[in-house]
């Protein structure tokens, strides 16, 4: 496989200038929503195949965000796609001034495996949407689901404008050896590392979304019975494959007891007495992912769940009390279904144990207004979801991505087309006046600090 001579093909592409019209990007769009529509069943068992994920959760958490996300991109398009004017100043006048959004070139996104259509389609919708071409690089570790992407991009794009590659390691390492014009990575805070130092060799501007330990905070004012059942779905989704599952969890003291007897029996609504039957509780994704999750399952105590197998990567919702911040299950993203539990009895320990910490992509509180706000306003995350978790990536308005270590950039919806453009700066100059002030030689500097100002 020759990458270099296939990124000079989507160079050329570029460069024809034919992602550049409106109507173009929007033909394009309106037929991979077609594709992906038409591919759904397809879709639906290489996710079943790679994660065992149900129909039901791979349409709810992967094929629908995709197909509102292109919804939003062709229905939205053109009216971002419009320069913006800006005012300009008095000493300026009468120049004319605007923001124009054009695409930067040619796009690599690397995908994880734990949406791997969703995290994939997502910015593929932004950067195409933007005028980019793109190289899309699914990961390896879901293979039937990266199949049936290439298979797709394939179909509905010039090999010119979108390419998949596929494989491991060895085709990131040459990738990321490739200059680009944008990167937009999502995985791990270790992978993304080596993904800016990939880009600053080229001076590439990029996106990474990471992850990290996201905390969940449940108050005494909280309506207990709607925060475990929220607490629980958004804990096991995917097994607790999710970047923005609740990572750990704050209990108040006074209700602990009450809401872990809640927790437990909505866990077992969800997925029955024995969830290893369950066809809605998926797997995880390897046995390497399954043996270092399994070791961070070894202190405190478990109360619901751990139960293991490892021929099957199955490890059951688990819950572990009387958790220690300096055990090792407290030192790394957990990335799957175990959920420790600590207590506090006054909203400053939470508080000041997530601030001693990396910046979380996403926190989550249940209790009432005011301690919300005290939350969101002495802390800092990506996002926040009040009284829920993770529904807050399911607006279209509002900008997904992280901060610090959790990363870097927002997409989803306009934020992705802004993600993928350069916004270019024009000012038109008019002939009709050339003010002197400006040419040498120069004059009063108290006349001119008093038309800057």
């Amino acid at each position: 496989m020759d990458i270099e001579a296939r990124l000079r093909e989507v160079s050329r592409f570029y460069h024809t200038g034919a992602t550049r019209d409106a109507d173009f990007r929007i033909s394009i769009l309106e037929k991979l929503k077609t594709e992906i529509v038409n591919r759904q069943e397809l879709i639906c068992e290489a996710l079943w195949k790679d994660l065992h994920k149900s129909a039901y959760e791979s349409f709810l958490a992967e094929i629908s965000i995709v197909l509102q996300e292109l919804k939003e991109h062709i229905f939205h398009l053109k009216k971002w796609m419009k320069p913006r004017k800006v005012s300009t100043p008095l000493h300026l006048l009468p120049a004319k001034s605007r923001i124009v959004y054009e695409p930067y070139g040619t796009v690599l996104i690397m995908a994880p495996w734990n949406y791997p259509f969703q995290l994939l389609m997502a910015p593929l919708i932004g950067a195409v949407s933007a005028g980019n071409c793109v190289v899309a690089k699914p990961s390896p570790y879901t293979p039937h689901v990266a199949a049936v992407i290439e298979e797709l991009i394939a179909a509905v794009f010039d090999p010119g404008h979108v390419i998949a590659f596929l494989g491991g390691r060895e085709i990131n390492t040459v990738l990321l050896e490739q200059k680009y014009d944008y990167i937009f990575f999502t995985g791990g805070p270790v992978v993304g590392k080596i993904v800016m130092e990939a880009a600053t060799r080229n001076l590439t501007p990029l996106t990474l979304e990471l992850g990290g330990k996201s905390p969940c905070i449940v108050s005494k004012t909280a309506d207990i019975d709607v925060a475990a059942k929220r607490v629980a779905w958004g804990k096991f989704l995917n097994a607790g494959q999710t970047c923005i599952a609740p990572d750990y969890l704050f209990v108040h003291r006074e209700i602990k007891p009450f809401f872990l007897e809640r927790l437990a029996i909505h866990i077992e609504r969800f997925y029955g007495a024995n969830p290893a039957l369950s066809p809605d509780f998926p797997r995880i994704v390897n046995k390497k992912a399954f043996d270092r999750i399994q070791l961070l399952m070894g202190q405190g105590d478990t109360i619901i769940g751990g139960q293991t197998d490892g021929g099957d990567c199955y490890i059951a919702p688990t819950v572990i009390d009387h958790i220690r911040p300096e055990d090792p299950v407290m030192q790394e993203e957990i990335f799957g279904p175990v959920l420790p539990v600590m207590e506090y009895s006054d909203l400053n320990e939470p508080i000041a144990y997530i601030n001693e910490h990396h910046k979380p992509l996403a926190l989550y509180y249940f209790g009432c207004k005011d301690e919300a706000e005290e939350v969101i306003r002495r802390t800092t995350s990506g996002g926040v979801c009040i009284n829920d978790t993770i529904l807050h990536i399911a607006n279209k308005n509002l900008p997904f991505g992280g901060v610090g270590n959790s990363g870097m950039g927002k997409y989803h919806g306009f934020a992705s087309f802004e993600t993928f453009s350069n916004r270019r700066a024009v000012l038109l100059a008019s002939n009709r006046f050339d003010l002197p002030f400006r040419y040498p030689p120069y004059g009063s500097l108290s006349l001119l600090k008093k038309l800057m100002r």
